[in-house]
């Protein structure tokens, strides 16, 4: 299978394009057309303008860009200045970073629900639980049976029967 600098060479050629002619449809510098082509990409500076340049002079040249694209990943990891993303940063990552990152990844429409119902099913429970223990303190409750006995005589009143 031929690399992707071949397969855009040749298809420049093919419709009879110079690289200028390129440069000036596709907005792209003819020295980076030059280097896609020669496949020298150490002429970028990061990943992301290797993938875009080739996926704008793909389309250009109207080539299957996911199929070239998924060759230039392949051909990009044998290369040691491209093969996994720079650091953004020296410092070590943090508890707050790695947390910051999780809610990044956060589907928020379905976390929402998620923590509505959550709410909902907590504050049901510690009403049952509030209610339940009231109703084990309540006083009255706890009082033993009572007789009725009027203030001035030690009689009681008859039972209906």
């Amino acid at each position: 299978m031929s690399t992707v600098a071949e397969q855009l060479r040749s298809a420049r050629e093919a419709q009879n394009l110079t690289v200028q002619q390129v440069a000036d449809a596709t907005k792209i510098r003819t020295d980076h057309v030059r280097a896609l082509e020669e496949g020298k990409f150490t002429a970028f500076s990061a990943t992301v303008y290797i993938r875009g340049s080739v996926k704008i002079y793909a389309k250009f040249l109207k080539l299957d860009e996911p199929k070239l694209l998924a060759a230039l990943d392949g051909e990009l990891k044998g290369t040691q200045k491209f093969k996994e993303p720079p650091p953004l940063s020296d410092q070590k990552k943090g508890f707050l970073d790695a947390l910051a990152l999780l809610l990044a990844k956060v589907n928020w429409k379905v976390g929402l629900v998620v923590f509505a119902v959550v709410a909902i099913a907590l504050i049901f429970g510690i009403s049952f639980w509030a209610w339940q223990h009231h109703q084990k303190n309540d006083p009255l409750k706890n009082l033993p049976p009572a007789v009725y006995q009027s203030a001035g005589s030690d009689d009681t009143l008859p039972l209906h029967k």
